[in-house]
């Protein structure tokens, strides 16, 4: 099974918040962990936001970005292409989505697509799940 993590279920792998166990028990479970390459981006600003917010000493910050940039090269990426743009867009009027939002669910449409048929999309985003549902995905 291909685990597809949006930015604030990755992020839930390194800060522990309401959802955490679950997201590592399904890492846990999954083949293959993958993620657009916008979740990065995502990821490395929310952790800056904890820790100027004081959420995370300068410390487990900078070991958590180590732990990050490790996972990252063993996580399955999809690249952000004009194909998936256009997909991005259209989601985004169709489910009212954010852009970022839309990517995310562009990403895991685009990898479905490609073949590959056992996908959990993982998010904490209530109607962004929603969207994912209506388009066929099984969301964790």
């Amino acid at each position: 099974m291909i685990l597809y993590l949006d930015s604030s279920a990755m992020v839930k792998l390194y800060v522990r918040e309401t959802g955490s166990r679950e997201v590592q028990q399904w890492t846990r479970d999954a083949q293959v962990i993958a993620t657009s390459r916008i979740t990065y981006v995502e990821m490395r600003a929310a952790l800056a936001r904890k820790w100027r917010d004081k959420t995370l000493v300068p410390k487990a910050y900078r070991v958590i970005l180590h732990h990050v940039d490790e996972d990252w090269e063993s996580t399955s990426v999809v690249e952000i292409t004009g194909n998936l743009s256009k997909q991005a867009s259209f989601l985004a009027e169709k489910h009212a989505l954010r852009g970022l939002d839309a990517i995310q669910l562009a990403s895991a449409v685009v990898l479905r697509k490609e073949g590959n048929r056992d996908i959990s999309f993982a998010c904490f985003d209530v109607h962004l799940a929603a969207a994912a549902r209506k388009e066929g995905l099984v969301v964790s």
